[in-house]
């Protein structure tokens, strides 16, 4: 296989679903014997993506400036100069100044450009270049559709769907925490040693479903079922309104007792490890669902409503958890037969990170065997 040099671009190197598929793809190739450009503004991660093996070209290429444009020349002598096979973009404006930089190569130039549709964007002419990439990923079934529905032009067979991946390793079925946090657990929480804890694992956003999550908790305890709601999300500092709102709700339900607010957690793992059952309730479709993944990895079951990435997943998995969306008394109904039949996940090694990687690699080294 030929070595390759890929550059991806995205806002900046924080943490974040598409942070984390860069580190993730960035690592594969340096283990893989290539080498792995990131160009983004620095942040969080940016010591972990170096000492992986990568380089890091620290420029805000996010920022919404028309100074931004002043890296279109700068991306193109560095394409020039390093011989890029790849130029791979993974967020808008990036891809914008990617795109740009791209175009203007001589003829000649090995570069071939790639792009990566995260989420279903709004629908106009700045995200349009999400789909201007020689080859588009799309990170599900949904994500596809909703390219060829709004861009029609586009054509199919440069769209790849490469789900994202869940690290068996770190979400092992079956897995449980290790003793020294369950005892800290339950010393900080002892009222919930006894319950079946019901996790929604979401910031408090108006689009996650807390709402629905409250009525939810309020149903089984109604049916005198011994459950504890668990929010595991925190606060958005633009939303604190919103936040304040569905306290309120909480404790003008009388539902104090049954339901806590946990706020951003770095023990997400654990929390949904020990739950009966996790839900999944955004209101608008997410373009994977990789909470849900994470959980249905270690055996813990799943209801969600039925749209976007989430309805793959589940429809792949477990449908048993699969619900119409907003639907909360089917949504009740089914949390409390899961509880009630003791429902098991299956083992399945479908979403696998390395599924993804591969899949990843091998696009790029097409695309590159194409122009020999």
């Amino acid at each position: 296989m030929k070595r390759l040099t890929v550059v991806q671009t995205l806002p900046a190197l924080n943490m974040g679903g598409v942070e984390r598929g860069t580190l993730e793809v960035a690592q594969a190739l340096v283990n893989a014997g290539h080498r792995s450009i990131v160009i983004a503004a620095k942040g969080h991660l940016s010591e972990q993506l170096t000492a992986a093996g990568s380089e890091h070209i620290d420029w805000p290429i996010g920022r919404k400036s028309p100074l931004t444009l002043r890296f279109v020349p700068r991306l193109r002598r560095l394409l020039i100069d390093e011989q890029v096979d790849v130029l791979h973009s993974r967020s808008r404006l990036p891809a914008w100044i990617s795109y740009l930089a791209w175009r203007g190569l001589p003829a000649a130039s090995p570069t071939h450009f790639i792009t990566t549709m995260h989420g279903a964007h709004s629908v106009n002419r700045y995200s349009r270049i999400m789909t201007r990439g020689e080859k588009v990923i799309a990170v599900s079934e949904f994500i596809r559709d909703h390219i060829l529905e709004n861009y029609p032009d586009t054509d199919p067979h440069r769209i790849a769907v490469i789900p994202r991946g869940v690290e068996g390793a770190q979400f092992p079925y079956g897995y449980l925490p290790p003793a020294d946090w369950l005892s800290q657990w339950y010393e900080q929480h002892p009222a919930l040693k006894d319950g079946q804890l019901i996790t929604l694992p979401a910031r408090l956003t108006r689009r996650k479903g807390h709402e629905d999550f409250i009525g939810i908790i309020a149903g089984l305890r109604e049916q005198g079922m011994n459950v504890h709601g668990l929010i595991v999300g925190g606060r958005d500092p633009r939303r604190l309104a919103y936040a304040d709102g569905i306290e309120a709700q909480v404790r003008r339900m009388g539902l104090d007792n049954d339901i806590s607010f946990l706020g951003h957690r770095d023990d997400l793992r654990e929390i949904m490890a020990i739950s009966s059952v996790v839900m999944a309730l955004s209101r608008l479709p997410e373009s994977f669902g990789r909470t849900a993944l994470e959980a249905l990895g270690m055996g813990i079951p799943v209801v969600g409503y039925a749209h976007g990435g989430t309805a793959e997943i589940l429809q792949n998995i477990f449908p048993d958890g699969a619900v119409e969306p907003g639907n909360v008394r089917l949504a009740i109904e089914r949390v409390g037969e899961i509880l009630q039949k003791n429902k098991t996940v299956p083992v399945t090694g479908m979403y696998s990170l390395a599924d993804m990687l591969t899949s990843t690699l091998d696009l790029y080294q097409a695309c590159c065997r194409g122009s020999e």
